[in-house]
């Protein structure tokens, strides 16, 4: 601070450049870790990215009846849609915090929460 209490430019924009930094590492780091989810108590289980993209899906052979293949394709959107959702919740705690240093909390454009 200066005298009469001005604010530091210089310190804020360090503070800022930081919390960037910051952010950045904790999104690739995000990016970077493998999720799962499951459906039909396991008969189905998606493995997906922090960030949301799919990388393995594993389907037991209990679930495959050629008579029925509706209830496999339930089976598999439901295990992606669980992994998705384990993805965001690990997002928020990621991410959350550095969000909220930047002032969003939940506002911040391009941030899944």
């Amino acid at each position: 601070m200066f005298p009469g209490g001005g604010v530091d430019m210089q310190q804020l924009l360090q503070q800022a450049q930081k919390m960037q930094q910051d952010l950045a590492a904790a999104q690739q780091e995000l990016a970077e870790t493998p999720v799962e989810g499951s459906a039909g108590g396991g008969l189905v289980r998606a493995t997906v990215t922090g960030a949301g993209e799919l990388t393995d899906l594993v389907i037991d052979p209990k679930a495959v009846d050629p008579e029925d293949t509706e209830t496999l394709a339930d089976l598999v959107i439901a295990a992606v849609r669980d992994a998705n959702h384990a993805a965001q919740e690990l997002a928020k705690v990621k991410l959350g915090p550095l969000a909220q240093g930047l002032g969003g909390g939940g506002g911040l454009p391009g941030l899944p929460f």
